[in-house]
């Protein structure tokens, strides 16, 4: 009896191990057959676009409108910081674009009033010219009468009185041009003198609305600056934790919290690299969230990191010191989601998630 129930001990342990060894050895095969034609890796995470939510201008909060995981849409109100500071700013700046404005009307007017002041010298110039040769003509018939009359007083013709009259109208003649020469040449000097002014007061009109153009600017950067102060979602998404309170000051360029977008997904995997030899773009790519391993993501692979992920480390590797040894380095690898996905599930996928990918090689 005893040897009956050894043989069957024995045989139930033979069938045990050879279905063991047939099903090990199955899988193995498979693993094999399969490794031919793809390349997996657990080393992969869920990637989505954060948006960092910066202020541009310095100031204290005055009213926080979200919290921590709210949904916003593009162009909702986050928070809004103190404008008091801001207004009395594009104040200042309305009040000096006003001057200049004033300048620049009053250097209009004196150069109008000098452009006015040229074309009335011209006109005085235009007139003592005709004066000038009309006093040109009464003294060529001054001097005339003036020697006739004197051939005449030296032959006794013509009384002495005659004789005066006729040289007091040639003196009067040469006075009188004299005169007009001057005038014309203080009309001159007049019309040099605006001209000269004018052209000042071009120089004064053009500085004027430089500085219009530069108060202007600064009208602007102020009202741009207050627009600030009213910090609004850039687009569509789930905030994260928002640490931030009525009271606190925050500084340009200071990251409060982050928008994460649900709509668009991909997938960063580190493959090592001695399973890049036949993965290329445009690869079929299988997905596994280990949030939801009953659904599989379809991707494709769209393109490969230009270095391994050590390099860009804070402190990268430098195998030119110490004792080397040869460690095998992994490579970013981008695949992204396609459409076939349901859209629903995709906005389910959290940045950061672990999951498993399956490159399809052919």
């Amino acid at each position: 009896m005893e040897n009956n129930s050894k043989k069957k001990t024995n045989k139930k342990f033979i069938v045990i191990l050879a279905a063991l060894v047939i099903i090990g050895g199955g899988y193995g095969v498979y693993k094999y057959i399969q490794s031919l034609s793809h390349e997996t890796t657990d080393d992969a995470q869920i990637e989505k676009n954060m948006n960092p939510i910066i202020p541009r201008v310095t100031g204290y909060i005055t009213k926080v409108y979200v919290k921590d995981n709210d949904f916003v849409k593009k162009g909702d109100t986050l928070f809004v910081i103190d404008d008091k500071d801001y207004v009395v700013k594009v104040e200042e700046a309305k009040a000096a674009l006003a001057a200049a404005e004033g300048s620049y009307e009053v250097a209009k007017a004196d150069i109008g009033g000098a452009t006015a002041n040229v074309s009335v010298s011209e006109a005085n110039i235009q007139s003592s010219k005709g004066n000038i040769e009309a006093a040109k003509v009464r003294l060529w018939r001054a001097n005339n009468d003036f020697e006739r009359f004197e051939n005449l007083y030296k032959n006794h013709s013509i009384t002495k009185q005659q004789f005066e009259q006729a040289q007091a109208a040639k003196q009067e003649a040469e006075a009188q041009l004299k005169v007009l020469q001057q005038a014309e040449a203080a009309s001159r000097s007049q019309r040099n003198a605006s001209i000269s002014r004018s052209n000042v007061t071009g120089k004064q009109t053009e500085v004027a609305s430089a500085n219009i153009k530069r108060a202007q600017a600064a009208l602007d950067a102020a009202n741009l600056n207050l627009s600030y102060t009213v910090v609004t979602a850039a687009v569509d998404g789930q905030v994260s934790t928002v640490d931030i309170q009525p009271g606190q000051l925050v500084q340009p360029g200071q990251a409060l919290f982050y928008i994460i977008n649900n709509e668009a997904a991909w997938v960063v995997a580190n493959f090592k690299e001695t399973q890049l030899t036949k993965m290329k773009e445009g690869q079929k790519v299988s997905i596994e969230a280990d949030a939801y391993p009953d659904v599989e993501f379809e991707g494709v692979v769209t393109s490969f990191s230009p270095a391994t992920g050590a390099r860009f480390s804070l402190l990268p590797p430098d195998n030119a010191t110490g004792n080397f040894v040869k460690t095998i380095q992994r490579l970013p690898v981008k695949i992204s989601l396609t459409e076939n996905n349901d859209k629903e599930k995709v906005k389910l996928l959290r940045p950061g998630m672990n999951v498993d990918v399956d490159v399809h090689l052919k």
